[in-house]
């Protein structure tokens, strides 16, 4: 008979365990499967290189629904994304980035030297106003993954 005792308090000590450990993972947020990634753009001449990644990442993942993408712009490179000089093919896909969900972030600092605001770089941007170099460690200690073709 006490055989039985050891053996039922075992398998009921094992019982409550995992009831607490799926009671744990139930509280738990789920995990996404899906890869973050920031894109890092400083160079004037490296735009239409970096859009292009960014189209190839977007299209080799299925959509942008499988992928979460930021893209964060400081220096020369920003003066690509004024209103007012942007080529239209940077402009469009600059909208169907900002449509997909791609964070589009603009250095707070570069926008200072440059002299221009949010409402004059095309549409879509955000500012990065503690500066793109902190937005980019923000999004990296989150988990994105950094990337500066």
């Amino acid at each position: 008979m006490n055989r039985r005792n050891i053996l039922w308090s075992t398998v009921s000590a094992l019982g409550a365990a995992l009831a607490a450990s799926r009671a744990r993972a139930a509280a738990e947020p789920a995990k996404s499967d899906k890869l973050k990634v920031v894109y890092h753009l400083s160079d004037a001449d490296k735009v239409n290189f970096v859009l292009g990644n960014i189209q190839n990442h977007i299209d080799g993942v299925g959509g942008p629904d499988h992928v979460t993408i930021a893209l964060v712009i400081h220096g020369p490179a920003l003066k690509a994304f004024h209103a007012a000089q942007a080529n239209p093919d940077i402009s469009r896909r600059v909208g169907e980035f900002s449509k997909g969900g791609v964070e589009l972030a603009a250095c707070g600092n570069t926008m200072k030297a440059q002299n221009v605001t949010l409402k004059e770089l095309l549409p879509g941007f955000v500012s990065a106003e503690k500066g793109g170099v902190v937005r980019l460690a923000e999004l990296q200690s989150q988990g994105y993954l950094y990337l500066r073709p």
